[in-house]
């Protein structure tokens, strides 16, 4: 009894003070409180009631407390007078949830003495490491060989206190990625649409993120300080903390990367509505978007290039003489040591040298298995350059496209009337995403072309009748132009349902798939033109055919050309035979314009011919 008594009273003492604190937290109706339904991602569902976001059992400590707020909270401050380990990171509650910790301790005014505060000394340590003075959002831009990266990428980066412009790749991130379990494209894509994957965050070195995408996935930066207090920061990297106990059932569309992110900048300005903006679908330029229309909460925007854009651009300032040298110099370095290259003034050889061998590195770099002739070349190179003592001048290297905010929003509408054979009709048009090839570019990829969920209704007056013309489930196109550097894939893929004219089967309905890889060259004659030309296959379900579908192949060359800033064009021809099921071929031919009235509001004209089947059709397009 002489050693069971004071245990036996310390632990009175603590369920009293326990009761007490959730007495306080109930009458002050904290589990109702905006701040810990963000800390537990709770979202009010259909009954009313409210489920979390987040999937891992770990990340709750109630059994309840994924749909149970005012569960979890009491059991939140019972699992604080406790050191048993919880969580997928095994600390003591106070430690692994230190954000739900601080928070209840400041509404409640929590005694030391009656609950007194562990040492957290892991999460102190990690909170040292990021020294964070300041907040900013990274964008990369859309990456078209991933499917996972075809709207571009969010993230954020932990700016430590005395960084500098050199020093900032050093910082930490805070990522959100879905851990892929599969190597099946197929299996990739479904699971990643219906939530197959666990989404996980974590803290990653800056340069690591900066090699992957600028460097070798050819992607733009752009970089977004986010006007935050020292009593904020603290409060979003408590609860990044945190988020090291949970996974999150990872949606493509939804609760992906960038949803993610804005829910911590929630946590630190609670203030912040961001995550309500986003009920069906998240994109991730539609979330920069948000963050910038928040007064104040923008103080400054910096780009840094991919390593192809400085490339690019870096090429174009040479002279006609100068670029026959820089060829020259990637396949015989020793061109640098004889004329015509010596000749050049010193601080143009120079410019030269460090284009070439930072040709090479790109080449290195992405190559998959890089040739020891190319690295060889490199350090010849290097060595030549070593030779020379000055530095090359900075070059401001302009992007090939402006700031995601400054696009048109990625849903549209679109209202217009047309004729098509012999008769005129009215159609209504609705995409939930993202940017098709006539959309106006600001903001975009260029040659990029995403469209998800796209519905076309239509009236035909003459027949008195109202139906689904095209449902275009998915419709990408990518056009990557070829030069002697760069050979991009440029390839395409759909899948929908349109409506075909047959001799014996008036407007039936057709399912379609087709895919394709090809070529695209480009000028800039007028502003910029892009020549493309597809191999492609193509197969189609419906009554209209005989044994009721047909597949085969053929091809598509086309213009696509930004006449003027507000006016573009696209031409295209298409030859498609089908040898399996229907026998038959078919030519198509397509003329198509739009014209920018404003940044979200746009006019359509188009032709589009088929055999036994013509339409045109004037629309109005605006995006929201």
């Amino acid at each position: 009894m002489l050693v069971s008594g004071p245990a036996w009273a310390n632990a009175a003492r603590d369920d009293a003070y326990r009761k007490e604190l959730i007495g306080q937290a109930t009458q002050a109706r904290l589990s109702e409180q905006r701040y810990w339904h963000l800390l537990l991602h709770y979202r009010q569902d259909l009954t009313g009631g409210y489920t979390s976001e987040a999937d891992d059992p770990g990340f709750f400590l109630a059994p309840n407390g994924k749909t149970d707020p005012q569960a979890e909270l009491e059991a939140a401050i019972a699992k604080f007078f406790s050191d048993d380990l919880v969580g997928r990171s095994r600390q003591p509650a106070q430690c692994a949830f230190v954000a739900r910790y601080h928070w209840l301790k400041s509404q409640l005014r929590i005694d030391d003495r009656r609950l007194p505060p562990l040492r957290c000394e892991r999460f102190q340590s990690w909170f040292t490491e990021m020294n964070a003075q300041s907040i900013t959002l990274i964008f990369a831009s859309a990456f078209m060989n991933n499917p996972s990266s075809m709207f571009g990428h969010t993230f954020l980066r932990i700016d430590r206190k005395g960084q500098t412009e050199q020093t900032r790749l050093l910082a930490y991130t805070i990522h959100y990625a879905a851990e892929v379990t599969t190597q099946s494209e197929i299996a990739f894509a479904v699971l990643g649409v219906f939530g197959g994957f666990k989404g996980y965050f974590s803290a990653i070195p800056y340069y690591i993120k900066v090699q992957e995408y600028r460097d070798l996935e050819n992607r733009d930066i752009w970089e977004y300080r986010l006007n935050f207090s020292e009593d904020q920061i603290t409060r979003m990297l408590m609860h990044a903390w945190e988020l090291g106990n949970a996974y999150f059932d990872y949606f493509f569309f939804k609760e992906n990367c960038s949803y993610h992110i804005l829910s911590l900048l929630e946590v630190a300005d609670p203030r912040l509505h961001l995550t309500d903006q986003f009920v069906a679908w998240t994109i991730p330029a539609d979330t920069v978007r948000v963050i910038t229309e928040q007064p104040g909460l923008v103080t400054d925007i910096a780009y840094r290039p991919s390593r192809s854009t400085q490339i690019r651009r870096k090429r174009a300032m040479l002279s006609d003489d100068e670029d026959r040298l820089f060829i020259r110099l990637l396949e015989t370095p020793a061109a640098a040591e004889r004329e015509p290259f010596s000749s050049l003034l010193p601080d143009r050889q120079a410019f030269v040298l460090d284009l070439a061998t930072d040709y090479l590195l790109h080449r290195l770099a992405t190559d998959p298995t890089p040739s020891v002739a190319t690295r060889d070349r490199q350090r010849s190179l290097l060595v030549t350059r070593s030779r020379l003592p000055m530095t090359s001048p900075e070059t401001d290297i302009a992007p090939f496209t402006q700031r995601p905010e400054l696009g048109h929003q990625t849903s549209r509408v679109g209202l217009g009337s047309g004729w098509r054979q012999d008769e005129f009709f009215e159609e209504l048009s609705v995409r939930a995403g993202y940017h098709d090839l006539l959309d106006p570019g600001i903001g975009y990829t260029p040659g990029a072309q995403i469209e998800v969920m796209s519905f076309s209704f239509r009236h035909y007056n003459r027949r008195d009748q109202t139906r689904l013309e095209r449902f275009k489930l998915v419709d990408i196109v990518s056009l990557s132009p070829l030069d002697s550097l760069f050979k991009p894939p440029s390839w395409k893929i759909s899948a929908g349902y349109e409506t075909v004219n047959r001799p014996d089967c008036r407007y039936c309905g057709n399912l379609n798939v087709n895919g394709g890889a090809g070529a695209v060259t480009e000028t800039r004659w007028l502003r910029h033109e892009m020549y493309f030309a597809f191999a492609e296959l193509d197969a189609n379900y419906s009554h209209a055919f005989d044994e009721n579908h047909r597949v085969g192949g053929g091809g598509t060359v086309g213009l696509l050309a930004d006449l003027t800033e507000r006016w573009k064009i696209l031409l295209s021809g298409t030859y498609l035979g089908y040898p399996l099921g229907e026998r038959s071929d078919e030519v198509r031919a397509s003329v198509q314009q739009r014209y920018t009235l404003m940044k979200d509001l746009a006019l359509r004209l188009e032709f589009n011919h088929r055999r036994r089947d013509n339409e045109a059709m004037l629309s109005v397009q605006l995006y929201f």
